[in-house]
């Protein structure tokens, strides 16, 4: 699927690089996430998003190690504007790792846009990037100067299209005056649907493409947590509104009510999901991680076949049923 008015396309899937990092899943094996990758690319999941804060650039390094002979298969999206290695900007959170606590800042200065995509062109040892995404808005920041960066970048044939993530409607409209926006990419899922007010809307208006992460409720809409689920010491979720025990158990009640739909496509849980949300429209791609080959093959599957409108429909009486989640952070 074409990316916008950019010449970049997606594929329905795209395999999304978080999780390889390690930070904030609890570790990852170097081997498992190369496999992954190369499994992803043979399935025909051929696009590959991924961000320095990822890791602090591990998962960066870790897809070029992987796509080694086989850069003009894949389409590489990276990202801009989170730094933990400087103090400029807009001090975002505090992430713990290994030991150490990094400060996180929001900084999308032209200056600093342009130094991270150097870096960014170094990690993943190429000499263009498909796609550059400013990774959350910098309120310290004019949007035009962030922009200007990515037009420069652009007129160098160091990125084939721009794009932004997590940013309003308004946000996305004051960016695409100064450079063609190509997409935005924000959270959305079954339980999180908050941009389909506006946000999609104006991109499906103006031929902005939307990629999607989380579109699993970061694992919850896989069926594979129980209310009481402990988790492991550092993974983000623990906290997370919609891991609360009463709202796991809600959606299982949900996804009981799936199973017959998924069986008929012979799709486990997480595969309809993952159906339903490219069929939305609007949606371009959904990002899905895959820590090792066996999960890569299972979010390839989930693009081969569509799920009737009928069986949609069905899905969708189903959500209306379930109280929408709490607003996602």
């Amino acid at each position: 699927r074409q990316l916008g008015k950019s010449p970049v396309k997606a594929s329905v899937v795209t395999l999304g690089a978080w999780a390889i990092g390690g930070s904030m899943w609890g570790g990852n094996d170097e081997k498992d996430a190369i496999e992954a990758i190369n499994t992803a690319i043979e399935l025909g999941v051929t696009s590959i998003d991924t961000a320095p804060g990822y890791g602090f650039g591990k998962s960066e390094e870790l897809i070029a190690k992987a796509i080694a002979g086989k850069r003009d298969k894949v389409q590489l999206f990276t990202k801009f504007g989170l730094r933990w290695d400087s103090t400029e900007g807009e001090h975002f959170f505090d992430l713990p790792d290994s030991g150490k606590v990094y400060k996180i800042y929001r900084n999308a200065r032209k200056k600093s846009v342009i130094a991270e995509c150097e870096n960014s062109l170094k990690r993943l040892n190429t000499d263009h990037i498909d796609l550059f995404q400013c990774h959350w808005p910098d309120h310290t920041t004019p949007f035009e100067e962030t922009m200007e960066a990515l037009a420069q970048l652009l007129k160098e044939g160091k990125i084939l299209a721009a794009g932004v993530s997590n940013f309003t409607a308004e946000e996305i409209e004051r960016s695409n005056k100064v450079v063609p926006i190509a997409t935005n990419q924000p959270p959305y899922s079954m339980v999180t649907r908050d941009i389909e007010k506006d946000v999609l809307p104006f991109c499906r208006k103006h031929n902005i493409g939307t990629i999607v992460y989380s579109p699993l409720e970061r694992g919850l809409l896989s069926g594979k947590f129980k209310p009481d689920h402990k988790f492991a010491p550092g993974d983000h979720r623990a906290g997370y509104k919609s891991f609360q025990p009463d709202f796991i158990r809600r959606v299982n009640t949900f996804l009981e009510q799936l199973k017959p739909i998924a069986q008929k496509y012979q799709f486990s849980l997480a595969q309809l999901v993952i159906n339903w949300t490219i069929q939305q429209p609007g949606i371009t791609s959904a990002l899905v991680g895959a820590r090792n080959a066996s999960q890569a093959k299972e979010n390839a599957r989930a693009a081969e076949l569509r799920v009737s409108a009928g069986d949609i429909d069905t899905i969708n009486s189903y959500l209306k049923a379930l109280v929408a989640a709490p607003t996602a952070t």
